[in-house]
């Protein structure tokens, strides 16, 4: 059963930064290319960023710069160094196996606000 855990989100200043993980277990992890989404509230889903099984890395042009994507096959862990955070980047952050797009994790909330 594929589970993807997200935390490390919360509370942060304009100008400041946040690094998020998803814990992951149920599937082959170190194949599996992976993504970071978000989604504010009213607004639908989209996606910030994206790592191959290669490490081929893809983002997001609103986050492009200030973002990045990394793995750690032996954690199992995908993680989002989030810097230089704008009001814009406010929502719940998840992750997703992208070989298993029906399933979601509980996603983790970033609040980017003065």
């Amino acid at each position: 059963q594929v589970q993807l855990v997200e935390s490390g989100g919360g509370l942060v200043q304009p100008g400041g930064s946040l690094k998020l993980s998803c814990e992951t277990s149920g599937f082959r992890f170190v194949l599996e290319p992976m993504a970071w989404y978000r989604q504010a509230p009213g607004k639908v889903r989209e996606l910030v960023a994206s790592i191959t099984d290669r490490l081929r890395t893809t983002y997001a042009d609103s986050v492009k710069g200030r973002f990045f994507i990394s793995r750690d096959n032996d954690r199992r862990t995908v993680y989002l160094q989030m810097n230089d955070l704008k009001p814009e980047d406010t929502a719940v952050y998840y992750c997703r196996a992208e070989t298993y797009v029906q399933v979601w994790g509980q996603g983790t909330q970033v609040t980017v606000s003065s």
